[in-house]
């Protein structure tokens, strides 16, 4: 599904978030959207019928957020009379479910409804599963427990593929999950990630990554060298925006970053209107001036590049 209102060239990507009252859906949105910290979220209250939020990401893509209220008269009314509003023309559909569940059954129950509406109604549209407050379980039960809540999320949503993900407010698992989900939305992503691997070889870095400036998730990265670690970039967007909070309450902005150790250098800087890169460099004979040049020498083409890729056209560069 896109959309662009006449006049308008942005494109419109319709997103329902949907799970049972208490899942914590608008908990994790407030996090990723509007700059809550976790405990920020302990104020919130529950969701009535449908919250309609416009979200632009990167360039001209805008994300059309409906937070569905889980309440079950509500849930009735979406299948029921609601059905064709809510479910036509979705890109994709987020449900959450809560790890722990007294109501499980008629979580799974609703969520097949939903599937079937989906199938009926969106047929293209992405799935995305977020077994939710893992933080609840003890650390060495959580893996299986996730592996059984997963294997009755796909039963239920068959005949649709879907892709889970274990997720907590509390760490960097959010981040991952999000990222995924809208990286699925730009269109010609790998125009982008071609860039990115010729911006790499060209600053002779081990990694280039591309972060979201407002809500700081991945949106692309180029791997020269590989690491062991393969949910580094979710942990460092959850440090950073932790970061750019406690600047906000110290009425400062964040720009940029140069952090360094024995092993390598990492460069975080402003990139585009609505972009930071990562750039980690182990090779010592470069001097930190040298990539700083580079970084800005390249944000120009970069921040053409972007608007092309998120009005969707083909023909760049």
């Amino acid at each position: 599904y896109q959309r662009r209102v006449h006049g308008d060239q942005r494109l419109k990507r319709k997103v329902l978030l949907m799970g049972c009252h208490g899942s914590g859906k608008t908990s994790m949105k407030s996090i990723i959207f509007a700059n809550y910290s976790g405990r920020d979220t302990q104020r919130l209250g529950a969701t009535i019928d449908v919250e309609h939020s416009h979200v632009r990401f990167m360039g001209n893509l805008v994300l059309n957020l409906w937070d569905c209220g889980g309440q079950i008269d509500y849930f009735k009314n979406y299948l029921e009379s609601q059905r064709d509003h809510i479910f036509s023309n979705v890109a994709v559909l987020i449900y959450v479910f809560e790890v722990v569940s007294k109501e499980a059954s008629e979580d799974l129950h609703y969520f097949r409804k939903i599937i079937e509406a989906i199938q009926a109604q969106s047929r293209t549209a992405k799935i995305f599963c977020l077994v939710h407050k893992m933080d609840l379980v003890q650390e060495e039960q959580r893996e299986s427990l996730f592996k059984s809540k997963e294997a009755e999320i796909r039963n239920a949503a068959q005949p649709m593929n879907i892709i889970c993900f274990q997720t907590s407010i509390w760490d960097e698992t959010l981040y991952r999950a999000w990222s995924s989900i809208i990286y699925s939305l730009i269109p010609n992503v790998s125009i982008l990630e071609n860039h990115l691997k010729n911006f790499a070889n060209i600053c002779e870095a081990d990694e280039v990554v591309l972060f979201e400036k407002a809500t700081f998730l991945v949106i692309s990265h180029a791997t020269q060298k590989e690491h062991q670690d393969i949910h580094r970039f979710e942990k460092i967007s959850n440090i950073i925006k932790q970061f750019k909070l406690s600047c906000t309450k110290a009425v400062s902005t964040f720009q940029s970053m140069e952090v360094l150790n024995s092993n390598f250098t990492a460069f975080i800087d402003t990139f585009t209107r609505n972009t930071y890169v990562m750039v980690i460099m182990s090779d010592k004979t470069i001097h930190s001036a040298a990539t700083r040049l580079n970084i800005q020498a390249a944000r120009k083409n970069f921040e053409r590049l972007i608007n092309e890729t998120s009005y969707g056209m083909n023909n760049v560069l």
